[in-house]
C-alpha cells in the first residue's frame, strides 16, 4: 500500500552540529531560557533533551542559587541517559558528574530508594536520579518546603496529568504552590496526556515554553532524507501475513499487539515463534546475550533477533543489557517487542517501526515513530508501518474494525501535521503585501485579538488538532461524507468551544480560521516556479499570493488520506467502510443546511436534476438528505 504520509527533509545538518559550548540547536534554544523558574521543553526523541537538562541544571547550581537537582524518569532504563557526561571538553564550564550512590534507577526495593532519597535531601550532594514512582513515594513523607532551592526535572512529562487521580500531577502542583523550587518539564510527545491535559491552564500559564519541532529536528539531520507513514491491511490472523511487510534487510522494531487487543491471538509466545518461523530456521540462542540467530529461508543469511516479549526477568535482562551496549549496525537486525522499546529506547540504526494493531494513544504512536527517526549513516529513509485488521462485512466486530481503521488513518494525518514545516500566517493587506520567507499572507484572515488566542496558536495547535482529529463526528465526516464548509465552519468551532469554553465567539473564529488554514497548508504540497510559489490543495494548484480564507474553507484537508485508502482496498471493503459510517449518520443541523442550500440550487442548475439519495457520491447523497430535512421541517411548521 502507498504511504499516506511522505515527508522529505533537506539534510542541513543544523540539528546535529554543536556550538562553541557543545550545544546542539535545540539545547542552545533551551539554554537561552535558563533563567526561567518553570520551563516546559517540547522536543522530539533524539533531539538531546537529556543533555539540555544537564546544561540547565549545572547553570542553576553555579549561577542561580539552586542547591540540588532531582531528575525523575518514567522507568529505570531511561536513567542511563543522565549518567556521567563530559561536557567541558566540548566547551561547557563543567561536567555532569552525579554520584552513583544517588542514581536510584537501579535494582532494589522502593522502600530502600525512598530512604536514599530522604538521605539525599538532608545531605550536601547535588544530583539525584530516580523514577517517577520513587519520586511519588518519597514525597509522601516530605514537606514541600524541602524543595526550596531545588531544581526538579521531570522527563517524559506527558506521564503527568491534571487528572484528580494522578499523584504525580498533584505532587507537582503542591511543590509549585508551597516551595521556591525550579521545574524543568521535558516531553517528546506534543500531546498532553492524550485527553487529560498535563496541567490545568492556571499552572501551565506559569511555564516558559521552549519548542523544537519534529520538522526542525529531521530537516537538520545529516543522513536521514525522508520519512513515510503507511498502512497494510490483513484478514484472518496477522502472523499469517507478517512476511508481506517484514523486510529483514531493514533494521526493524516489530511491536506485536497487546494481549487485550482484537488483533492479538492471546498467545504472545506463539506469535513470536510464528514470526521467527516465517523468517527461517533458528540456529541457536546465545546463552550469554539472549540473541536469537536465524538462518533466513530464501538465502541462508543469518538474522540476529532480540525477543523483548519474553517475560522471564533473567532472560529479559540479558537481552536488554546486550541492546544497551550495541555500537555496530550488524549487532542486531530485528527487535520483537510488546510493551518495551518505545520511549527512551535508543537504537539509532532502526529503519522501520512495524506496529501490529491500532494504537489509541497518539503519544504512543509518536514515541514508536521516534524509534526509527534517529539520524544514522546506515539509512536515508525511515518508515512507520501499521498492520491493521481489514473490516469484513461478515464479522460481528465490523463496526469496531472500521472505527479502528479510520482512527489509525486520522492519527497518521495528525503525525503529518506534526512532521511538516511550520508557517507564520498573517493577513494580506493589499496586492503589494507579499509573503516573506516562512510566512504566508492570506486575504480575509482574522489575526489574534487577545493574548489567549495568541498562546493557543503558538503552543497548542497540535493539541487542538488532536481533539479535532479524534472527534467521532469528525472521523465520520473526513472521508468526504460532509461538505468541507460544514466541517470547517460548523463542526470544528463546536470542538473549539468544548476545548476552550472561556473563548468568546470572535476568539473562536480567530482560532478556527488558523487551525483550518494550518491544517490545509500542512497537508498541501508547496512548489516553486521561478519566483512564484504554488500550493497543491484538494487536487489543484493555487498561487500562495492568491490564498483567501474563503477558499481554505471549501477544502477538506484530510481527504487525501482517504483517497489513498480507496485505491488500496477492494471495492467490497470500501463499501463495508461506507455502510458502517452510514449506519451511524451524523445528524443534520440547520447550520449545515444553510451552507448546503445554495450548493443544492447550483447542483440542480448544473445537472438539471435533484441530488440523488442513492448516488455513489457521498456529497450528493448529503445534499439529498438536506432536501429531505428541509421538507420535513416545512411539514412540521405547517402541521
Amino acid at each position: 500500500m502507498p504511504n499516506i504520509v511522505d515527508v522529505s527533509y533537506a539534510q542541513t545538518g543544523d540539528s546535529t552540529t554543536t556550538n562553541d559550548m557543545g550545544m546542539r540547536e535545540m539545547q542552545a534554544r533551551a539554554y537561552e531560557a535558563r533563567d526561567s523558574q518553570y520551563l516546559l521543553l517540547k522536543a522530539p526523541p533524539a533531539s538531546g533533551k537529556s543533555r539540555a537538562l544537564m546544561f540547565l541544571g549545572l547553570d542553576k547550581l553555579k549561577y542561580q542559587g539552586i542547591k540540588k537537582v532531582i531528575v525523575a524518569v518514567p522507568e529505570r532504563s531511561i536513567g542511563s541517559s543522565f549518567a556521567k557526561t563530559d561536557l567541558k571538553s566540548h566547551g561547557f564550564f563543567a561536567d555532569w558528574e552525579p554520584n552513583d550512590k544517588y542514581n536510584l534507577c537501579t535494582p532494589g526495593s522502593e522502600k530502600s530508594k525512598v530512604k536514599a532519597f530522604h538521605r539525599f535531601m538532608d545531605s550536601d550532594e547535588e544530583v539525584l536520579i530516580c523514577t517517577h514512582a520513587t519520586l511519588r513515594y518519597a514525597c509522601e513523607g516530605l514537606d514541600e518546603k524541602v524543595f526550596n532551592d531545588t531544581l526538579l526535572a521531570i522527563d517524559e512529562f506527558h506521564h503527568v496529568s491534571a487528572d484528580i487521580d494522578n499523584r504525580l500531577g498533584e505532587i507537582l502542583r503542591d511543590i509549585m504552590e508551597k516551595s521556591s523550587a525550579h521545574i524543568v518539564a521535558m516531553t517528546g510527545s506534543y500531546f498532553r496526556g492524550d485527553g487529560v491535559p498535563v496541567l490545568t491552564p492556571k499552572y501551565e500559564a506559569k511555564f516558559t515554553k521552549v519548542s523544537y519541532t519534529y520538522y526542525e529536528q529531521l530537516n537538520g539531520y545529516t543522513h536521514l532524507k525522508s520519512l513515510g507513514i503507511g498502512y497494510h491491511f490483513y484478514q484472518g490472523v496477522y502472523t499469517s501475513v507478517i512476511d508481506e511487510v517484514l523486510d529483514t534487510d531493514r533494521k526493524t522494531i516489530l511491536h506485536i499487539p497487546n494481549v487485550n487487543a482484537g488483533e492479538s491471538t492471546k498467545e504472545k509466545y506463539n506469535e513470536v515463534n510464528t514470526i521467527l518461523d516465517s523468517i527461517g530456521e533458528v540456529i541457536k540462542q546465545d546463552p550469554d546475550t539472549g540473541v536469537i540467530y536465524l538462518e533466513r529461508e530464501e538465502d541462508g543469511k543469518v538474522i540476529k533477533v532480540a525477543d523483548l516479549v519474553e517475560d522471564t526477568p533473567k532472560e529479559r535482562d540479558k537481552i536488554v543489557n546486550y541492546l544497551r551496549q550495541i555500537d555496530d549496525v550488524d549487532d542486531i537486525d530485528l527487535i520483537i517487542a510488546l510493551g518495551m522499546a518505545k520511549e527512551g529506547f535508543d537504537w539509532p540504526y532502526c529503519e522501520h517501526a512495524l506496529t501490529v494493531g491500532y494504537r489509541g494513544s497518539l503519544t504512543e504512536i509518536i514515541q514508536i515513530i521516534g524509534r526509527a527517526t534517529r539520524d544514522s549513516k546506515n539509512k536515508t529513509h525511515a518508515q512507520f508501518t501499521n498492520l491493521i485488521a481489514q473490516p469484513d462485512a461478515a464479522d460481528e466486530e465490523v463496526k469496531v474494525s472500521v472505527n479502528n481503521m479510520l482512527k489509525a488513518i486520522t492519527a497518521s494525518l495528525l503525525m503529518e501535521q506534526v512532521l511538516a514545516p511550520n508557517w507564520k500566517f498573517k493577513t494580506k493587506k493589499s496586492e503589494d503585501d507579499k509573503s516573506g520567507p516562512g510566512e504566508i499572507k492570506v486575504r480575509g484572515l482574522k489575526e489574534p485579538s487577545t493574548q489567549r488566542v495568541k498562546d493557543i496558536l503558538e503552543t497548542d495547535l497540535n493539541d487542538l488538532k488532536a481533539a479535532i482529529l479524534q472527534d467521532d463526528q469528525m472521523i465520520k465526516a473526513m472521508p468526504g461524507n460532509v461538505d468541507p464548509e460544514v466541517m470547517n465552519k460548523v463542526m470544528i468551532p463546536k470542538i473549539i468551544r468544548v476545548k476552550y469554553p472561556e473563548l468568546d465567539d470572535d476568539e473562536v473564529e480567530e482560532v478556527r480560521q488558523h487551525v483550518v488554514l494550518d491544517s490545509a497548508i500542512k497537508n498541501g504540497e508547496v512548489k516553486e516556479t521561478g519566483d512564484q510559489r504554488f500550493i497543491r490543495m484538494a487536487g489543484r494548484f493555487v498561487n500562495i499570493e492568491d490564498i483567501h480564507i474563503d477558499l481554505i474553507d471549501t477544502i477538506n484537508p484530510f481527504q487525501k488520506a482517504f483517497e489513498v485508502l480507496s485505491k488500496s482496498v477492494t471495492t467490497k471493503v470500501l463499501k463495508v467502510i461506507q455502510e458502517t459510517i452510514e449506519a451511524t449518520r451524523i445528524t443534520m443541523t440547520e447550520e449545515e443546511v444553510l451552507i448546503l442550500y445554495p450548493k443544492i440550487k447550483e447542483f440542480i442548475n448544473t445537472y438539471n436534476k435533484k441530488p440523488d439519495l442513492h448516488s455513489n457520491d457521498p456529497l450528493e447523497k448529503r445534499m439529498a438528505e438536506a432536501i429531505i430535512y428541509i421538507n420535513d421541517q416545512k411539514r412540521k411548521r405547517n402541521g
